[in-house]
């Protein structure tokens, strides 16, 4: 098992599309093995489900990600766990042991407080800078 985290200062960086970094861990016999940060080379949003797919990675943990991306994650056979904060190793650590805290209808939500927009089933978040034009389809 192959799991990214988006990554910040030791932390899950909040938006999926617009992280810099992954931290990279190699499981092994259900404990982290090893671990590395890897930077993005500036790819964002969709482009980042095949970056993680060609490092092998299995499983995303992050925390505010757009359906485009979303979509791109399905269709690279990568699964993910939205919506979680806080320590990067603590979220692999607790992932493993199953007790892992996320929320599985995470969407993006950088769209500023008081605002009081939600995503549609099916709306492809081009418009509002949310997917950048980029969301694949």
């Amino acid at each position: 098992m192959k799991i990214a985290v988006t990554h910040q200062n030791g932390q899950v960086f909040q938006h999926f599309g617009h992280t810099e970094e992954f931290k990279i861990y190699d499981i092994e016999d259900g404990k982290i093995a090893n671990a590395v940060v890897i930077g993005t080379a500036g790819s964002g949003h969709g482009a980042l489900a095949g970056f993680l797919s060609a490092l092998g990675v299995d499983t995303l943990i992050c925390g505010g990600i757009g359906g485009g991306a979303q979509m791109a994650l399905a269709q690279a056979g990568i699964r993910f766990f939205g919506g979680v904060q806080g320590d990067a190793d603590k979220a692999v650590e607790a992932l493993l042991a199953n007790a892992l805290t996320y929320d599985p209808e995470a969407k993006c939500d950088h769209h500023g407080e008081g605002h009081d927009h939600h995503h549609d089933e099916g709306h492809q978040c081009g418009s509002h800078g949310c997917g950048g034009g980029h969301c694949s389809h």
